[in-house]
């Protein structure tokens, strides 16, 4: 499979305003493990393996265990996860899956386990992992071999 267009490059307005939406992450209240986690479950889901590379890396970064890790994809059948992770996870799921089911279970441990703002910036989150995937999964962005 062979890299196509460059959006970067072709459509760099475009490309500079998703770097924009990119930039608002690091101002929420969201603790940069969580978005790892945000990022490489909706990646994992998406198919993006460029994305999936590059965001296990960094939560391994930022202190993520390996165990953990492997386990994100099966995140339901683990111990794992804490409360409030496990909430992040599905609402992830369900931005990511939104054809299939957006549920009012999730919904309402989300709202019962964060205030408004925090919620609103979780959704955030993986509203933007998931353009990303679609530039990388569109584009056949590959990651780099080691």
């Amino acid at each position: 499979m062979s890299e196509r267009i460059k959006i970067w490059n072709a459509a760099p307005a475009g490309y500079k305003a998703m770097g924009a939406l990119e930039a608002y992450l690091p101002t929420t209240r969201i603790s940069p493990l969580h978005h790892e986690l945000i990022r490489i479950r909706a990646s994992q889901i998406n198919g993006c393996a460029y994305c999936v590379d590059k965001h296990s890396k960094d939560a391994r970064k930022h202190g993520e265990t390996e165990q953990r890790l492997y386990a994100i994809a099966v995140w339901r059948e683990t111990p794992f996860f804490t409360e409030e992770e496990r909430t992040i996870l599905a609402i992830t799921e369900e931005v990511t899956l939104i054809h299939q089911r957006v549920s009012d279970e999730t919904y309402a441990k989300a709202a019962e386990l964060f205030d408004e703002e925090y919620l609103a910036q979780v959704i955030m989150a993986a509203i933007i992992i998931n353009a990303w995937n679609r530039i990388g999964v569109y584009t056949h962005m590959q990651p780099a071999k080691e």
